[in-house]
């Protein structure tokens, strides 16, 4: 905990003068997305607090936000956790990022298309893996798929998409060996890239398409396999 306790206090820079819950819990979304707290944390009220230098009833809005967002459970004399996704939830995760991420893909106009930050992620996967780091490139990969998200130039989708992306990396933490579960994505987005490079919207789907249901499948399976060892 004293360690992203530490990076929370690095954060802290980003409230400005004008603190706010949204801006508090825009601060613990990312963290969660990026894996500092694993599910079934707890979240200390005053730690956090401390870090951030917010009030107590300004951290507490934000868990509210954030709980309504389905990152974290408020558990009745016990305080406010990380929320620990079911088999159901990844399948309605999965559900929701084919519709909309395939869905964003088939709407591209004419190319050329904005693809930087496809490129910049992919850049980073392939940095994360030199440095045999799979935690990061986990992150690389759902940086990926916001950055695809982003093409759409619609900031309820990137919104919508956002928490969306933060219960992924919830469900990524069931996995006991990351690298099986990420580095084989890492080619696949990079041929996504290379049909959207090529102007091929129709491929890109194509493959985007066939790479969801390969993940699911593999997230799934590592559910199961724990839930099936925890028993």
């Amino acid at each position: 905990m004293a360690e992203q306790l530490t990076g929370l206090a690095d954060d802290r820079a980003l409230l400005g003068r004008t603190s706010t819950a949204e801006r508090v819990s825009d601060i613990l979304r990312s963290r969660i997305a990026d894996g500092y707290f694993p599910p079934g944390t707890r979240l200390s009220e005053d730690s956090i607090g401390g870090a951030l230098k917010v009030s107590r009833n300004t951290l507490r809005e934000a868990f509210r936000l954030l709980t309504h967002e389905r990152l974290l459970v408020h558990e009745l004399n016990r305080g406010v956790f990380v929320r620990v996704l079911t088999v159901e939830d990844v399948q309605d995760i999965y559900r929701t990022r084919r519709l909309v991420e395939c869905a964003v893909v088939r709407g591209l106009g004419e190319p050329p298309y904005a693809e930087e930050g496809l490129a910049e992620a992919v850049a980073a996967g392939q940095r994360a893996v030199r440095e045999g780091d799979w935690k990061a490139l986990g992150t690389a990969n759902i940086h990926f798929h916001r950055a695809l998200v982003a093409l759409a130039g619609s900031e309820r989708t990137d919104e919508l998409m956002r928490s969306v992306f933060a219960e992924l990396r919830l469900a990524f933490h069931v996995v006991d060996d990351p690298k099986a579960l990420h580095e084989p994505y890492l080619a696949r987005n990079r041929r996504i890239l290379e049909a959207l490079q090529a102007g091929d919207r129709q491929e890109a789907e194509k493959l985007l398409a066939v790479y969801l249901d390969d993940s699911l499948e593999r997230v799934v399976e590592a559910y199961r396999r724990r839930v099936g060892e925890d028993g």
